[in-house]
C-alpha cells in the first residue's frame, strides 16, 4: 500500500446551485495562469529545471544567467540548460521574491467578474456582447487546494534531494492546516492531513541526519493520526509507519527498549486493522513486517524464545496469504519478507 496522500479526500469546489447553474450564470473551471495545472502539476516558468519543483533559494549561473535552486545547481560545473561553464552562482533575489509571492497567493484567490468586464474588444467579442452581457461568470480558485499543491512541490524537491526546499513547502502546508484546525476543530480530514505532512517533515529531518527533529515530527504525526477512527486503511497504514519510524530511530540510537515500545504499538495498530478487515493482503504483509521488527529487538534484548515465536508468527501469516496473479508487486514483497523471516530462524539453529 502506498503511503497516504494527505489531500486525497480534500473537499472539491462545491457544485453550483440550481440557481447558479441556470442560463444566467457560467462557472469557469480553476486554471493557474502560469501553467501550474491543478490536476497534473505541470512545470511552469517558476520551476527549477533540475528538481522540477518551484524555485527555492534561487541562484543564477554566471555568465549564462539561467536560474535554478541553489542546492540543485551547486552540484553542477556547467549549466544543465545551455552547457556553459559556470564561473560562479549568484543569488537571484528578484526571481525568488516572485516565486514567494506566487506561493502566497496560490490556491487562495477567488474572483467574481461580470462577463461584460472583458478587456479585449475585438469585433468578434463585441458581436457576442448582446448574448453574454446578461451572464454572470464565476471564477473559482485558480488552482486545486493549496495543500495539495505544496505537498506535490515538496515531494518533487525531496526526490531530487533538495531537502530544504521540501521542508519549506511542507512547513507552510502544516501552518495552513494548523490555522484551519483552530477555526474548524479537530476534524478527521484535517488531522489526517496534518499527520501525514508532519510525517513527511520527519522524513526530511531524518534525511539530513537530524534525528531529534525527526522524532518530534513523527511523534506529533502519531498524536494527530491517533485521534482518527481506525476504520480507514490508509490512515492506519500511515499511523503504523510513523510509529515504526520512531522505533527505527530509537533502534539506531541504541535505545532498544524504546524501539520495542514503538514497534509493538505499530504491531497492535496493524493487528487491529487485520482483525477489522482480514482480507486485505497489504495489511497482512505490514503485520508480518511488524512481527519481524519486534522479534529482531527481542532477540537483541536476549529474549530468544519470544523472538523465535514472533518470527514464526510472521512466517505463518505470509505462507497462508494467497495473492491474485496481478498482484506481482505484493508477491515480490511477500517472498522477500518471508525469506528474511525464515533466514532468522535458520541462522539461529545453525
Amino acid at each position: 500500500m502506498r503511503p497516504v496522500c494527505p489531500f486525497v479526500k480534500a473537499a472539491r469546489p462545491p457544485e453550483p446551485s440550481k440557481k447558479e447553474s441556470s442560463a444566467d450564470t457560467a462557472t469557469i473551471s480553476p486554471k493557474c495562469p502560469l501553467g501550474y495545472d491543478s490536476q497534473t502539476f505541470k512545470l511552469g516558468p517558476l520551476s527549477c529545471m533540475i528538481c522540477h519543483a518551484l524555485l527555492f533559494d534561487s541562484a543564477k549561473c554566471v555568465p549564462c544567467s539561467h536560474s535554478f535552486c541553489k542546492a540543485c545547481i551547486s552540484r553542477f560545473k556547467d549549466c544543465p540548460l545551455c552547457g556553459a561553464d559556470i564561473e560562479k552562482i549568484e543569488a537571484d533575489i528578484n526571481l525568488q521574491n516572485l516565486v514567494d509571492r506566487f506561493i502566497e497567493g496560490h490556491a487562495r484567490i477567488k474572483r467574481s467578474h461580470n462577463a461584460e468586464d472583458k478587456q479585449d474588444s475585438t469585433p468578434e467579442s463585441n458581436s457576442n456582447d448582446d448574448n453574454n452581457n446578461s451572464k454572470r461568470v464565476i471564477y473559482e480558485d485558480v488552482s486545486l487546494e493549496r495543500g495539495a499543491f505544496l505537498v506535490q512541490q515538496a515531494m518533487r524537491a525531496f526526490r531530487a534531494q533538495n531537502i530544504e526546499s521540501a521542508k519549506s513547502r511542507l512547513s507552510l502546508c502544516a501552518e495552513d492546516i494548523r490555522g484551519q484546525l483552530e477555526t474548524m476543530g479537530n476534524t478527521s480530514e484535517l488531522c489526517s492531513q496534518l499527520g501525514a505532512v508532519l510525517g513527511m517533515l520527519g522524513d526530511c529531518s531524518r534525511a539530513t541526519g537530524d534525528a531529534g527533529s525527526a522524532v518530534s515530527y513523527f511523534e506529533e504525526s502519531v498524536e494527530f493520526l491517533s485521534k482518527l477512527p481506525r476504520n480507514d486503511q490508509e490512515i492506519t497504514h500511515t499511523l503504523s509507519i510513523s510509529l515504526n519510524k520512531i522505533g527505527d530511530l530509537k533502534y539506531y540510537d541504541g535505545d532498544l527498549k524504546a524501539a520495542r515500545s514503538y514497534y509493538f504499538q505499530s504491531l497492535n495498530v496493524r493487528r487491529d486493522a487485520v482483525k477489522d478487515d482480514p482480507n486485505v493482503p497489504s495489511q497482512l504483509l505490514d503485520l508480518a513486517v511488524s512481527f519481524a521488527k519486534v522479534a529482531d529487538v527481542d532477540r537483541n534484548l536476549g529474549d530468544e524464545d519470544v523472538a523465535i515465536d514472533e518470527f514464526q508468527e510472521g512466517i505463518k501469516l505470509l505462507e497462508s496469504l494467497t495473492l491474485k496473479s496481478e498482484d506481482t508487486g505484493l508477491e515480490q514483497r511477500r517472498l522477500s519478507v518471508l525469506e528474511f523471516l525464515k533466514s532468522q530462524i535458520v541462522e539461529k539453529q545453525t
